[in-house]
């Protein structure tokens, strides 16, 4: 099992978008942004046999941003791959995402059809997330984000059921908060996690810390991909 019940307030938090049809599938998408531009987002690449959950990142003291209190998965000290970083916050974060994972298995979508997703530190704990979690789970989506703790993989997925996971990663070229060599970076590391054939790095030209219509286009391919109807 993965995480525990402590975070079921998240779940009550979340803007869910319904399918029209039976839901067999879910996916986690969670940003630190503007969420409901987010759910906006899904509803326009949205499948009509597949949930999106959309859950609120906690409002917590941010360093980055002179401790202002701003909705954060965890904190940040900075946005390059040698800054510290908040080891306890990233792990609480991920239980919290496993336990709404446990939470919709409890009702009828496993594990294996739930695909975890995510803009900027969003992106960041969808990876986290699924690279600790037993259960294996349909894939992840990460946008214009890095791997968490990086330094303590690939020992940190070691127990993990997602080392043949597909990932879609994508990133714009003109990124001024997380570069997009940074992204790069990341898909090297993530290729000693999982198996390399199941990567796939997209950048796009002119784009910032942002997406855009070709991503998310990428994006609707890789769920209905890995989330088919049945």
């Amino acid at each position: 099992m993965c995480g525990n019940n402590m975070s079921l307030p998240l779940l009550a938090e979340a803007v869910t978008v319904s399918g029209t049809e039976k839901e067999t599938a879910a996916v986690r998408d969670h940003t630190n942004t503007i969420l409901h531009g987010w759910a906006d987002a899904m509803t326009a690449i949205r499948l009509p046999h597949v949930k999106y959950i959309c859950p609120h990142a906690p409002r917590i003291p941010v360093t980055l941003n002179m401790k202002m209190t701003m909705p954060s998965w965890f904190d940040l000290m900075g946005l390059s791959p040698d800054s510290p970083e908040d080891e306890a916050g990233i792990k609480r974060a991920a239980e919290n995402i496993k336990a709404i994972i446990d939470h919709e298995a409890k009702n009828g979508i496993p594990a294996n059809r739930v695909l975890l997703g995510g803009f900027s530190q969003g992106g960041a704990l969808s990876l986290y997330t699924a690279l600790t979690c037993q259960q294996q789970l349909a894939g992840v989506v990460a946008l214009s984000c890095w791997l968490p703790l990086h330094k303590s993989f690939p020992q940190a997925a070691s127990a993990s059921g997602n080392r043949d996971m597909p990932i879609l990663q994508c990133h714009g070229e003109m990124d001024p908060m997380i570069p997009v060599q940074f992204g790069a970076m990341t898909a090297e590391k993530l290729k000693v996690i999982v198996n390399p054939q199941k990567i796939t790095f997209r950048t796009y030209p002119g784009l910032m810390h942002s997406s855009c219509p070709q991503e998310m286009a990428a994006v609707k391919e890789f769920i209905e991909k890995q989330l088919p109807r049945i």
